[in-house]
């Protein structure tokens, strides 16, 4: 199916979800092991069938919202069926510089050989020193055998974070952890080469600053807000604003610092949108979370010498309301007391998917964030999470938004 991906985009946080990204758990988690779960950036060790089972009901639960489910794999195996985008994953996956050329060599001739379905699977759940029957040489000779050539990817079950929908252009971000840097790099390629995006539109880079989807938030028509914090920096930022002012796609981009903590590691962590003016918060951060309102201060005719307004920090929900042009965004706590909401915080209680104004799907287990959320209007879909949830992400981590519906005017 071609594409000029204009029936892409999103301009909101919560226009009605047409089209989403997902990524099935698959044989990357089983590669998490007490050895290398820290360095793959989960904090356990998934019980991988459980989380399957968990995932599969996730997307049947946006099907039956008429919202249609992509797959990454499944687009990724389709693109690879075209020479120049296996030859581009193929030499962007070798491109590390502890696999020695005899290594190299010989793992890019036994990847040139795979189907397009055994590429994914090689690229995504990675290659282990021990699981070669060639290439023999110094370095496979002295690397243990469980280490990894190919190092998997565990964390593309959180396809928020390697690109995110600006009106109809798409940002494929810059994730900063080394565990993670290959995931937009595939991501990129399927925006590129996929028949279905071709065509698409594309800002910001993989090799850019480093801004990650999980600490941007689509506020209202023109506003995005991002995190600066543990993942994206404040030339991240910057460097999004000046692309995204240049295309005309926003006219203010609030910075918002948040703590460098495994806990806030993104701004959605912290809170997502459920409704046109309700915005679902950890309580504990709310009353010092902040934002530098950044604005065009006057026009160029290239990125590089538009010159940006910077204001003083102010509060964020006065900020945002600001920026917004509403009187008031509407705060929803996490949590009825101080212990609740840092444990239904850590239980990813504030990261939300609006499925449209007024709904959203939330982890079942934060009893008391869901009560406050029915409480203040909200429908709210509830998903098993036990195990999905121990790389540290909810709803909105797991899924990135291809289409949604522009909101009334």
């Amino acid at each position: 199916m071609t594409s000029t991906g204009a029936e892409h985009g999103a301009s909101s946080e919560v226009g009605r979800l047409q089209t989403v990204m997902l990524h099935r758990p698959g044989n990357e988690l089983k590669r998490l092991t007490p050895r290398n779960n820290d360095k793959l950036l989960f904090d356990g060790i998934p019980w991988v069938a459980r989380a399957q089972e968990e995932h599969d009901a996730f997307a049947q639960a946006l099907r039956d919202r008429d919202v249609e489910v992509l797959y990454l794999t499944e687009l990724l195996t389709e693109t690879l069926e075209s020479e120049v985008a296996r030859n581009h994953a193929i030499t962007s996956a070798l491109s590390g510089l502890h696999l020695g050329d005899t290594m190299r060599g010989y793992l890019a001739r036994f990847l040139r050989e795979a189907s397009p379905a055994e590429l994914t699977d090689y690229l995504t759940a990675g290659i282990r020193n021990d699981e070669v029957r060639g290439g023999f040489g110094l370095v496979t000779s002295l690397l243990d055998p469980h280490d990894f050539l190919v190092d998997p990817l565990p964390n593309l079950l959180f396809t928020r974070d390697s690109s995110v929908w600006v009106q109809d252009r798409v940002a494929i971000t810059s994730l900063s952890m080394p565990a993670r840097k290959r995931e937009t790099q595939l991501t990129e390629l399927i925006y590129t080469e996929h028949p279905r995006f071709r065509g698409t539109r594309k800002i910001h880079g993989w090799h850019s600053e480093y801004v990650e989807g999980g600490d941007v938030l689509l506020l209202g028509d023109g506003v995005i807000a991002v995190g600066v914090g543990e993942r994206t920096t404040p030339a991240g930022v910057e460097r999004l604003a000046r692309q995204v002012f240049h295309a005309d796609l926003a006219h203010t981009v609030l910075a918002v610092p948040i703590a460098q903590e495994r806990a806030t590691m993104h701004l959605d962590t912290v809170c997502t949108m459920v409704d046109v003016d309700k915005i679902v918060m950890y309580p504990n951060v709310a009353d010092s979370l902040t934002a530098y309102a950044v604005t065009l201060a006057e026009g160029a005719e290239s990125d590089a010498e538009l010159t940006l307004r910077v204001a003083d920090a102010e509060p964020f929900l006065v900020a945002a309301a600001k920026a917004m042009q509403i009187d008031t965004l509407h705060q929803i706590d996490t949590g009825l007391d101080p212990v609740t909401a840092e444990r239904e915080q850590w239980d990813d209680g504030n990261n939300t998917l609006a499925l449209a104004p007024r709904v959203a799907v939330a982890y079942e287990r934060n009893d008391e964030t869901n009560a406050r959320l029915e409480d203040a209007g909200i429908e709210v879909v509830r998903i098993a999470g036990s195990e999905l949830g121990s790389g540290r992400g909810g709803p909105r981590c797991m899924s990135c938004p291809v289409a949604r519906e522009p909101l009334p005017a």
